[in-house]
């Protein structure tokens, strides 16, 4: 079996990774496995480095929060505030700590250094202000909203009102509200009044944005523009977490990867004459395919972010998921498709799914997670991806 399947992969470089993706691709989708792994964000510091050298790419997305990640792109395209700062506060879900994250942005920074604004690199947030915990306040969306339009419109509500209606922040970001309905403030009627509120700022945004993007810029525009699809999807989270029913898990899983499939797709938009972007984040949501989750008795399906920009990119989205086979004591069985590769003699290896798919005489057994951090791949969804990466043993 293991010289069948050479046939199907290749030794990992950036080279023969690349030769695998359609030439069409605009948004390049490089999962990883389980998060905190320092092996997988460094492969991904060697391929993005590769891409804006050789491939014309000039930003990357991350699984970060997307005003957070405001802070961080700041820094690397304008040398805003300095490292330690920019990496505290540029950073959600404390990534600021994975040394890959900071070795990126330090090399963004150097990179960008001495070149004009149109070939500087740039870094996104693809997430929203999410945490396992609960979800922020709406107020610095809806306050970076609210300033925008109000210095160029006259709008029918005032920053005192809209005070009133968001009370105070400790009652949003309660964490008691992640596993109690009933402690969520997202469906009282100050939560439904700011939800249509948000709604006729947007469409204020939208529809003047000829007369906002000339008085200030197309950058500025683009940034109110995120505040506000932010700002929505917040105040929808929010509703969500109030939700008494069953589906209300499920609910909060599709609505997250919504909002990272709007930010992904507001990203390609602006990044179109620059050169395509790389964006990084867990498998489960860069897949082409519903992510599942089982948490004790209760089984969840969603459309995963990367699902849905594939229905609206079709091949200008392209996918690589990674994996790996040894960690510690974990070793995959030797009938999972895990085990099947980590028979090879390389460290690092690109496959061709198809290809792969076509030379295995029997259907891998779906690996059993060690622990709940990791998903394993899906035999069954090999072909769904552009490439596999496959790393033989992690730390």
């Amino acid at each position: 079996m293991t010289a069948q399947i050479r046939d199907a992969v290749r030794p990992f470089t950036c080279e023969s990774l690349t030769a695998l993706l359609p030439p069409t691709t605009r948004l390049l989708g490089l999962g990883e496995p389980t998060h905190r792994v320092e092996a997988f964000p460094e492969l991904r510091n060697e391929l993005f480095r590769h891409l804006v050298q050789h491939e014309g790419y000039r930003s990357i997305a991350l699984e970060t929060d997307c005003l957070a990640a405001l802070v961080a792109d700041a820094h690397v395209t304008r040398g805003e505030g300095d490292f330690e700062d920019a990496m505290k506060r540029g950073f959600s879900h404390d990534w600021d700590t994975i040394a890959a994250n900071r070795d990126l942005v330090a090399w963004m920074r150097a990179y960008n250094q001495g070149r004009p604004p149109a070939g500087r690199l740039h870094l996104y947030g693809m997430d929203g202000p999410l945490e396992i915990t609960g979800a922020a306040s709406p107020r610095p969306a809806l306050t970076a909203l609210y300033d925008y339009l109000a210095a160029h419109l006259d709008l029918p509500w005032s920053r005192d009102e809209l005070d009133e209606l968001l009370r105070k922040d400790e009652l949003w970001t309660n964490p008691a509200a992640m596993m109690d309905p009933a402690q969520s403030i997202g469906r009282t009627p100050d939560a439904e009044d700011l939800r249509l509120i948000a709604d006729d700022l947007h469409t204020l945004l939208a529809a003047n944005a000829p007369l906002l993007m000339d008085a200030t810029s197309r950058d500025d525009w683009w940034r109110a523009d995120l505040h506000a699809r932010t700002l929505s999807g917040l105040l929808r989270y929010h509703a969500g977490m109030a939700d008494p029913g069953p589906a209300r898990m499920n609910t909060l899983l599709s609505l997250r990867d919504t909002m990272m499939a709007s930010n992904l797709d507001a990203i390609v938009r602006r990044e179109a004459r620059r050169g395509p972007t790389l964006v990084f984040a867990h498998n489960g949501h860069l897949q082409r395919d519903r992510s599942s989750m089982r948490m004790r008795d209760l089984h969840t399906e969603w459309w995963s972010a990367g699902a849905i920009v594939s229905s609206h990119l079709g091949d200008r989205y392209a996918v690589v998921a990674s994996n790996f086979g040894r960690r510690g004591s974990d070793v995959p069985g030797p009938d999972t498709l895990e085990g099947m590769l980590a028979g090879l003699p390389d460290d690092r290896v690109v496959a061709d799914p198809a290809r792969l798919a076509g030379v295995l005489d029997r259907t891998p057994v779906r690996r059993v997670p060690a622990d709940h951090t990791y998903a394993s791949l899906d035999p069954s969804a090999l072909t769904r991806a552009d490439a596999l990466v496959f790393l033989k043993e992690i730390s």
